[in-house]
């Protein structure tokens, strides 16, 4: 019988001054799982009174990017004039397309009172088909999104479709994304996708028999059934859907189907920044004054929260 998985990932840690950031996707070795082409834990971390997340405008493209709250909350603001707030249980679902602007920052009630932060954020690759589409913005309430119910687990279905559920996210190719916790020492069978990966949020898991340690990834092999064992308590995430109608190369927060693309998008983002982003490819989410410059280019004045030291670690976890 093959092995159930073909690869184990572990974490990639960044400390960013108060928080840990585990990054597993991408890899030089795997660099996607079906459409999922990055993947990071961040968290989970207190953030006392007075502190927050302030990740500053920065551009994207050729993805849709989906930050799962499992405590905390976050203010998104973008380019197409969308102030959308998320917490637990809901889901921002911000396409790129050809480009967008976004920033996102701990709201003012949290960054009063302090608070406990911990999210899963993901990007999604689009298909090439859909590359230049126009950027748009869906939110999505806990209440609209199908709750999963397995035996001993239960869950939230994220994005496409699992266990004959599914998730009014809209994507243009096949998608899965949810989240599962185990109520009790369980064994269920993995849901079925083209490519897949199961993500030990909290905890521990077995893949037919297995061992799949916490803050670990294991890229799932195609075969079905495929039994999965948590143990009580245990958190997971699963991620993944068909397979990308080609490679995908990445730079910096840009996703594209050709590097020719990627060098392209960065000279709109520094064409932007010189032209103060008035009539420019990409342009500033209403009330934001404030941008990361491309890597390796001078930082901007006047930076709000985020000290001068650790503001390029800071923007390490990008969504």
């Amino acid at each position: 019988m093959p092995d159930a998985i073909e690869m184990i990932i572990e974490p990639r840690e960044r400390d960013l001054g108060g928080f840990t950031v585990r990054r597993l996707l991408p890899l030089a070795t795997r660099r996607n799982v079906g459409p999922f082409v990055f993947f990071d834990h961040l968290g989970p971390a207190v953030l006392p009174a007075g502190k927050g997340i302030d990740v500053r405008s920065h551009p994207h493209i050729g993805l849709a990017t989906v930050t799962w709250l499992f405590d905390g909350a976050l203010d998104h603001r973008d380019s197409i004039g969308t102030h959308q707030t998320i917490r637990p249980g809901a889901v921002n679902w911000m396409t790129s397309g050809r480009g967008i602007t976004h920033s996102e920052r701990t709201p003012h009630t949290e960054r009063e009172a302090g608070h406990r932060i911990e999210a899963i954020q993901t990007w999604v690759a689009l298909p090439r088909s859909h590359e230049e589409q126009a950027p748009n913005f869906q939110h999505y309430p806990a209440a609209v999104l199908p709750k999963l119910a397995l035996e001993g687990a239960s869950g939230v279905l994220i994005s496409g479709s699992a266990y004959g559920h599914h998730s009014p996210v809209e994507f243009p190719s096949g998608i899965c994304q949810l989240v599962l916790t185990a109520e009790h020492d369980t064994t269920f069978e993995a849901p079925d996708a083209d490519e897949l990966c199961l993500y030990v949020v909290e905890g521990a898991a077995e893949v037919e028999g297995r061992h799949v340690g916490e803050a670990t990834m294991a890229i799932l092999s195609p075969q079905r059934p495929c039994r999965v064992k948590l143990t009580a308590g245990t958190r997971i995430m699963f991620a993944g859907g068909e397979k990308l109608d080609g490679p995908r190369f990445l730079d910096w927060n840009f996703v594209a189907s050709s590097k020719e693309r990627l060098a392209k998008a960065a000279a709109d983002w520094r064409a932007s920044i010189a032209g103060a982003f008035d009539g420019t490819w990409f342009t500033q989410p209403p009330g934001e004054t404030h941008w990361i410059p491309f890597p390796g280019d001078p930082q901007p004045p006047g930076i709000d929260h985020i000290p001068d030291d650790h503001d390029e670690k800071h923007t390490e976890w990008r969504s």
